[in-house]
């Protein structure tokens, strides 16, 4: 890919994609999408695990390393930590992957089941298999946006899902390197489009909205190869009306970064 240039709207790992297109030759241009901001209420906390302990749930399921954390950071704050642990082991235990499955273990935690590479929805009700669900309690540790693939089979087998919201995703502060995005898409002046996360999309398509422009980033992304990391960020662009060029598969960075690779660069 030397010489290309292309979008990264990857925010926490967008200093490692940039990287790897780099030593291939591309010219990552960094415009973050998204923002984790704290989600927690200590109240809520607090009457989740009183909750919790008149009727237990089922099965636990952890999302993400840095949500696993910051419930464990806040029942510290309330010294809710050992009840909290009690709780877990009496559950089935749920680890998405390998982020999660650290911070549990970090906190001594009993691990039951483990979503396998790579570690999407689909392998998390893989990882459930036909475990009993109808009438049972299933606390999910939510990411930045809630999960509806997952509180939708759960519900459809029977579970109360009780989600537990620890961050948010929202807009950066400064979204002016996505109005500049904007404007050079709209001008050609990018080869392609990175998408990791189906709320950059949403959120490049916000500012687009503000500066009256979102008709003319879509076209303007539709003449421009999008690569997506996968499912998830691919059913958003379609729906958004976008065309998706490539998608990654396993959907992580470094078979996307490849993907990419190979579409930018001439056939030898």
């Amino acid at each position: 890919m030397k010489g290309k240039r292309v979008a990264i709207l990857e925010s926490r790992l967008g200093e490692q994609l940039a990287d790897l297109i780099a030593k291939r030759g591309g010219v990552p241009i960094r415009a973050p999408a998204l923002a984790e901001i704290p989600d927690v209420d200590p109240a809520q906390i607090r009457a989740l695990v009183d909750e919790l302990g008149a009727r237990p749930a089922k099965l636990a399921i952890f999302q993400t390393g840095v949500g696993t954390r910051a419930l464990f950071k806040a029942t510290d704050a309330l010294g809710l930590t050992e009840s909290l642990l009690g709780l877990l082991g009496r559950m089935k235990v749920l680890a998405r992957g390998p982020k999660p499955t650290g911070a549990l273990r970090g906190r001594s935690v009993r691990i039951d089941l483990s979503a396998v590479d790579p570690y999407t929805t689909r392998e998390v009700l893989q990882a459930i298999g036909g475990m009993p669900l109808t009438d049972e309690r299933v606390l999910v540790q939510r990411f930045g946006a809630a999960n509806a693939e997952l509180e939708r089979a759960l519900g459809a087998r029977g579970a109360e899902v009780i989600e537990v919201p620890l961050y948010r995703w929202s807009l950066p502060e400064d979204t002016a390197p996505l109005a500049g995005l904007v404007e050079a898409l709209e001008r050609g002046k990018v080869d392609a489009v990175v998408f990791t996360n189906s709320e950059q999309l949403r959120n490049l398509f916000a500012v687009a909205e503000r500066l009256g422009r979102a008709d003319t980033l879509r076209a303007a992304l539709n003449r421009t190869l999008v690569a997506s990391i996968g499912p998830v960020a691919s059913a958003a662009l379609r729906d958004a009306k976008v065309e998706v060029g490539l998608e990654a598969s396993p959907p992580k960075l470094g078979p996307l970064v490849e993907a990419l690779d190979a579409a930018l660069s001439p056939p030898r």
